[in-house]
């Protein structure tokens, strides 16, 4: 009765540890698509040796929060973060990651090179929120540090607050 116990722990466990390896295997490749060679070929981002920190590229925004006042619930808001790349070598942007699945940024996958301007567009849909909100864009960047964080805020009136301001 042990013996088979074992037995049956140890199939179950190798067909855990095979679907686990599996699983990971297939998410390694679905996120190979997204990997540039941009990210290989930048010296600043790739160098085992000590950085330079005068040499990164630098995130300078217009503004880092934007307060989009008071919307009816189930609104879509949108706003466009501008910023300029005020370092020295090429920024790249790896990842753009809203703060819950209601606010998606889209990010320019692009290297942005020193002096050039680009926009990250952040949408932010209120179906299901109430009252104050905000929410948080984490940018992932070969800068020194390699994550910055934006902002949306704003009030989101449900019909139940708006029959009772009035």
């Amino acid at each position: 009765m042990i013996y088979k116990m074992n037995k049956t722990i140890l199939i179950l466990s190798g067909v855990l540890i095979i679907g686990a390896v599996a699983c990971d295997q297939s998410a390694a490749e679905d996120n190979s698509t997204e990997i540039t060679t941009d990210i290989i070929n930048n010296p600043v981002s790739a160098s085992s040796d000590e950085i330079n920190t005068e040499d990164l590229p630098d995130f300078e925004f217009e503004e880092e929060v934007f307060d989009f006042g008071t919307i009816s619930q189930g609104e879509k808001v949108k706003h466009m973060f501008r910023f300029k790349n005020i370092g020295k070598s090429n920024l790249i942007i790896s990842n753009a990651t809203g703060s819950c699945g209601c606010t998606v940024p889209i990010w320019p996958r692009e290297p942005i090179a020193p002096g050039d301007e680009a926009e990250i567009e952040v949408v932010f849909d209120s179906n299901g929120k109430s009252g104050r909100q905000h929410k948080t864009v984490t940018l992932v960047a070969n800068t020194m540090p390699n994550t910055k964080v934006i902002a949306i805020k704003g009030e989101i009136l449900t019909p139940e607050t708006t029959t009772n301001a009035q």
